[in-house]
Order: C-alpha cells, then structure tokens, then sequence
C-alpha cells in the first residue's frame, strides 16, 4: 500500500497553506517547508516515507527545480509535480526536464490540485495497467514488469520515472500505431485540466536519453511529425 504521504515546499505562505488545506481535506498527510533547504533536508531524513513532492519553482535560495533533480537522483519512483507561474515557460521545461512529472499554473483551484495528486497517486500505485492486463510486456530487447512497474533493456534494469513507464506501456501496448498527443495525456497524465501537451515531448525526450542507442537519431519511438510519437521495433 502506498502511503499517502506528501512534501510541500512553497515559499509563499498563503499559497502553501491553501495547498496544505486542501491536500489534507482529500485524505493526505502534508509535511510542508518554505525553502528549498529544508525540502531536501525533510527527504533524506525521511526514510522514504514521502510518496509525492510538490514544489514552488521559484524559491529564494535552491529553486524547485534544483530540489526536483536532488530528490529525482536519489528516488526515481517518488511523485513531483511543480508550482509554476503563467511567466515560467522556459522553467517548467526545465523543470520536466529535471525529473518533474507534472506542473500546476497558478492559479489553480482546489479541484485542480486533488485532482492532480490523485492521478499522481494513481501512478505510484500502479492501479491503472494497460488493458487491464497483469502481464508482462515485451518488446525487442525491453521487458515491462507491469506487477513492480520496472524495465529492462537486454536483461539490464534502466531506471524510469512513473511517467516515463506510463509512456513505455502506452507505446508498446500499441507498437506500430501512430498516438496523438492528446490520447497520450490523456493515458499517462489522466488528464482531466487540459495541460499543455509540451509536456509529452519533454518527457518523451527524457525517455529517449534513457532507452535509446542513440538519443539523436532515436530508432524505437518515432516522430509522427505535426501528430505524436510511433513505437517500433
């Protein structure tokens, strides 16, 4: 059973205690700090009891996204979404490109957060497969464990985030289809607030660098110019 424990780490006090609220009204246990120090003082002496994290991208001292890639170094499987200002287009890229899973615009509404918690605790669970099915998948030289939500590539253990997994299921269950944008979101986010689907091709970036011989020239997840990505083997 994953445990429903979650970091906050918001600078603004008004915005963390409303994040807090809500968090804790749906269910969860918050754990909430101001600065980015302290977020990553309260994850390593947590002896993994932090499921999730979220994090205020601009913070005095080390940023979110510093904390994000500190904390996705060292845990892989952990939930992290970002706080982001409409003006930060160019930090949630890099924010999803240090590790982040998903990012909230404020301002967002109660619904919105829940809502986003949840489908990252969903994630974590592993309580949605493809298909329903509790088999392991297998492609060319990658197996999926879909019971651990674990990879290999030629027997070797490579090491992905719960999105970055998502997407890998989503793609082989449907080797050799063309996937929109949209229908990924929709897959692997659970979208239900219409994110902007820029944070599918960041994240199929990552997953590039981590499966692919040659992250330039990728040969497993294809472009689809002007539509989404291809599986092929």
């Amino acid at each position: 059973m994953i445990s429903k424990n979650i970091l906050v780490c918001e600078d603004e006090d008004a915005i963390r205690d409303f994040v807090v609220l809500n968090l804790k009204r749906a269910g969860y246990e918050v754990t909430d700090v101001n600065c980015g120090e302290d977020a990553i003082k309260e994850f390593n002496i947590s002896g993994g009891r932090f499921s999730a994290v979220i994090l205020d991208i601009m913070m005095p001292g080390i940023s979110g996204i510093e904390v994000c890639r500190t904390i996705r170094e060292k845990d892989s499987r952990i939930g992290i979404i970002m706080l982001t200002a409409k003006s930060q287009e160019i930090d949630k890229v890099e924010g999803l490109t240090s590790g982040a899973d998903d990012y909230i615009t404020k301002p967002f509404s109660p619904m919105e957060l829940v809502a986003r918690v949840d489908a990252v605790f969903r994630r974590i669970s592993g309580t949605y497969q493809s298909g329903g099915s509790k088999k392991n998948l297998s492609s060319g030289p990658f197996v999926l464990d879909v019971q651990s939500r674990t990879v290999t590539k030629n027997g070797q253990p490579i090491e992905l985030t719960q999105i970055e997994y998502g997407l890998m299921e989503y793609f082989i269950s449907n080797e050799g289809v063309a996937l929109d944008r949209n229908s990924i979101l929709k897959k692997v986010w659970q979208d239900e607030f219409n994110i902007d689907d820029k944070i599918v091709d960041v994240n199929v970036r990552r997953l590039r660098m981590k499966i692919e011989d040659d992250p330039s020239s990728p040969s497993y997840i294809q472009t689809v110019w002007g539509y989404g990505y291809r599986w092929v083997i």
